[in-house]
Protein backbone atom coordinates (compact mmCIF):
# COMPACT_ATOMS: atom_id res chain seq x y z
CA UNK A 1 0.00 0.00 0.00
CA UNK A 2 1.44 3.55 -0.79
CA UNK A 3 1.50 5.89 2.49
CA UNK A 4 0.16 8.75 2.54
CA UNK A 5 1.51 12.22 4.42
CA UNK A 6 2.06 15.51 4.36
CA UNK A 7 3.51 17.47 1.64
CA UNK A 8 6.27 19.04 3.83
CA UNK A 9 7.23 15.20 5.72
CA UNK A 10 10.19 13.82 4.15
CA UNK A 11 11.07 10.20 3.86
CA UNK A 12 14.22 8.51 2.55
CA UNK A 13 14.56 5.34 1.73
CA UNK A 14 18.01 3.93 2.33
CA UNK A 15 19.08 1.35 0.06
CA UNK A 16 22.82 -0.48 0.62
CA UNK A 17 23.77 -1.79 -2.28
CA UNK A 18 27.70 -3.80 -3.35
CA UNK A 19 27.05 -5.56 -6.87
CA UNK A 20 23.58 -6.23 -7.04
CA UNK A 21 22.86 -4.87 -10.65
CA UNK A 22 20.63 -7.37 -11.87
CA UNK A 23 18.03 -6.43 -8.70
CA UNK A 24 18.58 -3.26 -7.88
CA UNK A 25 16.59 -1.48 -10.34
CA UNK A 26 13.57 -3.85 -9.16
CA UNK A 27 13.98 -2.61 -5.61
CA UNK A 28 13.90 0.99 -6.53
CA UNK A 29 10.81 0.76 -8.79
CA UNK A 30 8.97 -1.29 -6.31
CA UNK A 31 10.15 1.01 -3.36
CA UNK A 32 8.95 4.25 -6.12
CA UNK A 33 5.53 2.95 -6.30
CA UNK A 34 4.69 2.33 -2.40
CA UNK A 35 6.59 5.30 -1.71
CA UNK A 36 5.94 7.96 -4.67
CA UNK A 37 6.86 11.02 -2.72
CA UNK A 38 10.21 9.64 -0.95
CA UNK A 39 13.64 10.39 -2.28
CA UNK A 40 15.29 7.28 -2.82
CA UNK A 41 19.21 6.85 -2.29
CA UNK A 42 21.65 3.85 -3.16
CA UNK A 43 24.76 4.22 -1.58
CA UNK A 44 27.10 2.14 -3.68
CA UNK A 45 29.66 0.27 -1.93
CA UNK A 46 32.74 -0.35 -3.88
CA UNK A 47 30.47 -2.41 -6.57
CA UNK A 48 32.75 -3.28 -9.54
CA UNK A 49 29.01 -4.47 -12.00
CA UNK A 50 27.57 -0.98 -12.65
CA UNK A 51 25.29 -1.07 -9.58
CA UNK A 52 25.54 2.78 -9.26
CA UNK A 53 24.80 3.06 -13.13
CA UNK A 54 21.71 1.20 -13.41
CA UNK A 55 20.29 2.62 -9.81
CA UNK A 56 20.65 5.97 -11.74
CA UNK A 57 19.09 5.21 -14.54
CA UNK A 58 16.00 3.70 -12.32
CA UNK A 59 15.94 7.99 -10.99
CA UNK A 60 17.65 6.88 -7.78
CA UNK A 61 20.68 9.39 -6.08
CA UNK A 62 23.40 7.34 -6.01
CA UNK A 63 26.20 7.99 -3.46
CA UNK A 64 29.38 6.45 -3.13
CA UNK A 65 30.70 4.77 -0.57
CA UNK A 66 34.32 4.01 -0.61
CA UNK A 67 34.99 2.51 3.21
CA UNK A 68 33.97 -1.21 2.43
CA UNK A 69 31.47 -2.72 4.72
CA UNK A 70 27.52 -2.81 5.28
CA UNK A 71 28.42 -0.85 8.70
CA UNK A 72 30.21 1.90 7.07
CA UNK A 73 27.15 1.92 4.67
CA UNK A 74 25.37 2.89 7.13
CA UNK A 75 27.01 5.23 9.41
CA UNK A 76 27.09 7.35 5.86
CA UNK A 77 23.68 6.94 5.34
CA UNK A 78 22.45 8.38 9.24
CA UNK A 79 25.57 11.28 8.69
CA UNK A 80 24.68 12.36 5.12
CA UNK A 81 20.85 12.28 4.43
CA UNK A 82 18.42 14.46 6.32
CA UNK A 83 14.82 13.35 6.51
CA UNK A 84 12.02 13.14 8.87
CA UNK A 85 11.90 9.10 8.17
CA UNK A 86 14.00 6.42 6.88
CA UNK A 87 13.61 3.16 5.54
CA UNK A 88 16.72 1.31 5.25
CA UNK A 89 16.38 -2.30 2.69
CA UNK A 90 18.76 -4.29 1.54
CA UNK A 91 19.18 -4.27 -2.31
CA UNK A 92 18.91 -7.70 -2.98
CA UNK A 93 14.96 -7.74 -3.68
CA UNK A 94 14.04 -10.42 -0.75
CA UNK A 95 11.96 -7.63 1.19
CA UNK A 96 8.93 -6.94 -0.08
CA UNK A 97 7.89 -3.11 -0.84
CA UNK A 98 3.87 -3.64 0.08
CA UNK A 99 4.87 -4.03 3.49
CA UNK A 100 6.65 -0.74 3.50
CA UNK A 101 3.15 1.24 4.69
CA UNK A 102 2.88 -1.10 7.80
CA UNK A 103 6.75 -0.48 8.46
CA UNK A 104 6.11 3.01 9.02
CA UNK A 105 2.84 3.26 10.54
CA UNK A 106 3.85 3.00 14.07
CA UNK A 107 6.68 5.11 13.51
CA UNK A 108 5.37 7.98 11.85
CA UNK A 109 2.21 7.88 14.42
CA UNK A 110 4.53 7.80 16.96
CA UNK A 111 3.85 4.64 18.26
CA UNK A 112 7.45 3.04 17.86
CA UNK A 113 10.95 4.66 17.43
CA UNK A 114 12.15 1.57 14.72
CA UNK A 115 9.96 -0.60 13.22
CA UNK A 116 12.01 -3.85 12.20
CA UNK A 117 10.82 -6.13 9.70
CA UNK A 118 10.91 -9.63 10.97
CA UNK A 119 11.36 -12.98 8.49
CA UNK A 120 11.56 -15.60 10.92
CA UNK A 121 7.61 -16.39 10.21
CA UNK A 122 7.41 -16.53 6.47
CA UNK A 123 10.28 -17.26 4.46
CA UNK A 124 10.95 -19.28 1.61
CA UNK A 125 12.91 -22.67 1.63
CA UNK A 126 16.02 -21.41 0.13
CA UNK A 127 15.96 -17.79 1.78
CA UNK A 128 18.59 -18.71 4.47
CA UNK A 129 21.78 -20.20 4.46
CA UNK A 130 22.47 -23.26 6.25
CA UNK A 131 22.80 -22.35 10.17
CA UNK A 132 21.42 -18.71 9.44
CA UNK A 133 18.58 -19.33 11.53
CA UNK A 134 20.55 -21.01 14.27
CA UNK A 135 22.53 -18.16 14.62
CA UNK A 136 19.70 -15.80 14.42
CA UNK A 137 18.28 -17.63 17.32
CA UNK A 138 20.68 -17.72 19.23
CA UNK A 139 22.07 -14.03 19.36
CA UNK A 140 18.34 -13.13 19.92
CA UNK A 141 17.73 -15.58 22.55
CA UNK A 142 21.15 -13.56 24.47
CA UNK A 143 19.79 -10.11 23.70
CA UNK A 144 16.08 -11.14 24.94
CA UNK A 145 17.68 -12.86 28.09
CA UNK A 146 20.07 -9.65 28.99
CA UNK A 147 17.60 -6.78 27.83
CA UNK A 148 14.05 -8.43 28.70
CA UNK A 149 12.79 -8.17 25.36
CA UNK A 150 10.96 -10.70 23.05
CA UNK A 151 12.26 -9.96 19.45
CA UNK A 152 12.09 -12.32 17.27
CA UNK A 153 14.44 -11.17 14.20
CA UNK A 154 17.94 -9.08 15.19
CA UNK A 155 19.45 -9.32 11.75
CA UNK A 156 16.46 -7.75 9.53
CA UNK A 157 17.97 -5.34 6.99
CA UNK A 158 14.42 -4.19 6.39
CA UNK A 159 13.82 -0.93 9.16
CA UNK A 160 11.79 2.40 9.48
CA UNK A 161 12.69 4.70 11.57
CA UNK A 162 12.81 8.42 12.81
CA UNK A 163 15.15 11.40 13.09
CA UNK A 164 15.54 10.73 16.90
CA UNK A 165 17.37 7.32 16.22
CA UNK A 166 19.26 8.98 13.71
CA UNK A 167 20.32 11.49 16.20
CA UNK A 168 20.62 9.38 19.85
CA UNK A 169 22.13 6.25 17.50
CA UNK A 170 26.00 6.21 16.54
CA UNK A 171 27.38 3.66 14.30
CA UNK A 172 30.95 2.12 14.90
CA UNK A 173 30.25 -0.76 13.25
CA UNK A 174 31.92 -2.08 9.76
CA UNK A 175 30.57 -5.03 8.80
CA UNK A 176 27.01 -6.90 9.05
CA UNK A 177 27.13 -6.91 12.53
CA UNK A 178 25.61 -3.68 12.18
CA UNK A 179 22.44 -4.87 12.91
CA UNK A 180 23.48 -6.32 16.15
CA UNK A 181 24.82 -3.06 16.96
CA UNK A 182 21.44 -1.28 16.24
CA UNK A 183 19.11 -3.32 17.99
CA UNK A 184 21.59 -3.45 21.44
CA UNK A 185 21.87 0.35 21.36
CA UNK A 186 18.08 0.87 20.95
CA UNK A 187 17.38 -1.26 23.76
CA UNK A 188 20.53 0.81 25.85
CA UNK A 189 18.72 3.99 25.49
CA UNK A 190 15.30 2.90 26.12
CA UNK A 191 14.07 3.45 22.64
CA UNK A 192 10.44 1.28 21.56
CA UNK A 193 11.51 -1.52 18.67
CA UNK A 194 8.70 -3.03 17.25
CA UNK A 195 8.33 -5.76 14.86
CA UNK A 196 6.05 -6.33 11.58
CA UNK A 197 6.03 -9.51 10.12
CA UNK A 198 7.25 -9.43 6.48
CA UNK A 199 7.84 -12.55 3.76
CA UNK A 200 11.70 -12.76 2.97
CA UNK A 201 12.31 -14.12 0.05
CA UNK A 202 15.10 -16.18 -1.43
CA UNK A 203 17.26 -14.13 -3.52
CA UNK A 204 16.48 -13.69 -7.20
CA UNK A 205 18.98 -14.76 -10.16
CA UNK A 206 22.17 -13.07 -10.30
CA UNK A 207 22.26 -11.72 -6.75
CA UNK A 208 24.57 -13.50 -4.56
CA UNK A 209 24.81 -13.26 -0.66
CA UNK A 210 27.62 -11.48 0.63
CA UNK A 211 27.88 -13.03 3.93
CA UNK A 212 30.27 -15.59 5.18
CA UNK A 213 28.45 -17.79 7.73
CA UNK A 214 31.45 -18.36 10.30
CA UNK A 215 33.52 -15.20 9.51
CA UNK A 216 30.84 -12.81 10.36
CA UNK A 217 28.86 -15.21 12.69
CA UNK A 218 32.15 -14.77 14.83
CA UNK A 219 32.12 -10.94 14.38
CA UNK A 220 28.64 -10.60 15.35
CA UNK A 221 29.19 -12.86 18.48
CA UNK A 222 32.26 -10.79 19.34
CA UNK A 223 30.73 -7.23 18.60
CA UNK A 224 27.90 -8.83 21.08
CA UNK A 225 30.30 -9.73 23.24
CA UNK A 226 31.89 -5.95 23.51
CA UNK A 227 28.56 -3.71 23.36
CA UNK A 228 27.24 -6.35 26.73
CA UNK A 229 30.60 -5.53 28.60
CA UNK A 230 30.46 -2.13 27.40
CA UNK A 231 26.76 -0.99 28.13
CA UNK A 232 25.97 -3.81 30.72
CA UNK A 233 28.92 -3.40 32.77
CA UNK A 234 27.61 -4.50 36.40
CA UNK A 235 25.72 -7.74 34.83
CA UNK A 236 29.26 -8.79 32.96
CA UNK A 237 31.79 -8.06 35.59
CA UNK A 238 29.24 -9.11 38.07
CA UNK A 239 28.52 -12.13 36.48
CA UNK A 240 32.10 -12.75 36.18
CA UNK A 241 32.69 -12.14 39.77
CA UNK A 242 29.70 -14.67 40.41
CA UNK A 243 32.26 -17.43 38.42
CA UNK A 244 35.37 -16.41 39.91
CA UNK A 245 33.47 -16.39 43.42
CA UNK A 246 31.89 -19.92 43.11
CA UNK A 247 35.74 -21.31 41.67
CA UNK A 248 37.23 -19.92 44.81
CA UNK A 249 34.71 -21.96 47.10
CA UNK A 250 35.57 -25.23 45.00
CA UNK A 251 39.18 -24.80 44.99
CA UNK A 252 39.00 -23.12 48.94
CA UNK A 253 37.16 -26.44 50.13
CA UNK A 254 39.81 -28.90 50.20
CA UNK A 255 42.60 -26.84 52.03
CA UNK A 256 39.86 -25.74 54.53
CA UNK A 257 38.48 -29.33 55.33
CA UNK A 258 42.04 -30.06 55.77
CA UNK A 259 42.41 -27.40 58.34
CA UNK A 260 39.59 -28.49 60.28
CA UNK A 261 40.58 -32.40 60.27
CA UNK A 262 43.84 -31.41 61.75
CA UNK A 263 42.16 -29.63 64.51
CA UNK A 264 42.61 -26.09 63.36
CA UNK A 265 46.29 -27.25 63.26
CA UNK A 266 47.73 -27.34 59.90
CA UNK A 267 46.84 -26.07 56.16
CA UNK A 268 47.13 -28.90 53.94
CA UNK A 269 46.78 -28.22 50.26
CA UNK A 270 48.55 -24.79 50.05
CA UNK A 271 48.91 -24.59 46.67
CA UNK A 272 45.14 -24.64 46.43
CA UNK A 273 44.70 -22.17 49.62
CA UNK A 274 46.16 -19.72 47.72
CA UNK A 275 44.73 -19.90 44.90
CA UNK A 276 41.53 -20.09 46.09
CA UNK A 277 42.04 -16.75 47.98
CA UNK A 278 43.43 -15.36 44.68
CA UNK A 279 40.26 -15.92 42.64
CA UNK A 280 38.26 -15.00 45.52
CA UNK A 281 40.20 -11.59 45.02
CA UNK A 282 39.05 -11.16 41.89
CA UNK A 283 35.86 -11.85 42.17
CA UNK A 284 35.36 -8.83 44.71
CA UNK A 285 37.41 -6.74 42.25
CA UNK A 286 35.36 -8.01 39.34
CA UNK A 287 32.26 -6.69 41.05
CA UNK A 288 33.68 -3.44 42.06
CA UNK A 289 34.87 -3.17 39.00
CA UNK A 290 31.37 -3.58 37.97
CA UNK A 291 29.82 -0.93 39.95
CA UNK A 292 32.60 1.64 39.07
CA UNK A 293 31.80 1.15 35.36
CA UNK A 294 27.78 0.51 36.00
CA UNK A 295 27.94 3.95 37.96
CA UNK A 296 29.95 6.29 34.83
CA UNK A 297 27.97 4.26 32.63
CA UNK A 298 24.60 5.92 34.05
CA UNK A 299 26.18 9.65 34.02
CA UNK A 300 27.30 9.15 30.14
CA UNK A 301 23.66 8.57 29.56
CA UNK A 302 22.76 11.23 31.59
CA UNK A 303 25.08 13.68 29.67
CA UNK A 304 24.04 11.85 26.09
CA UNK A 305 20.13 12.67 27.06
CA UNK A 306 20.91 15.85 27.94
CA UNK A 307 23.20 16.85 24.71
CA UNK A 308 20.20 15.51 22.55
CA UNK A 309 17.95 17.14 23.99
CA UNK A 310 19.59 20.20 23.52
CA UNK A 311 20.12 19.43 19.78
CA UNK A 312 16.53 18.83 19.02
CA UNK A 313 15.37 22.19 21.42
CA UNK A 314 17.94 24.05 18.80
CA UNK A 315 16.42 22.45 15.58
CA UNK A 316 13.20 23.43 16.45
CA UNK A 317 13.62 26.86 17.47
Amino acid sequence: MSVLMDARTKIAVLIPCFNEADVIGNVIDDFSSHLPDARIYVFDNCSTDGSGEVARRHGATVIPEPRKGKGFVVDSMLDKIDADYYVMVDGDDTYPAQKVGELLAPVMSGDADMAVGARLRQYQKDSFRPLHVAGNTLIRGLINKIFRVKLTDIFSGYRAFGRKVVERIPVVSAGFEVETELTVHMLYYKLTIVEVQVPYRSRPAGSKSKLNTFRDGARVLWKLFNLIRAFKPLTFFGGLGIVLLVLGLLAGAPPVYGFIESGYQQVERFPLAILATGLILLSAGSVFLGLILHAMNWRFKELHNVMVRRKGHSRRV
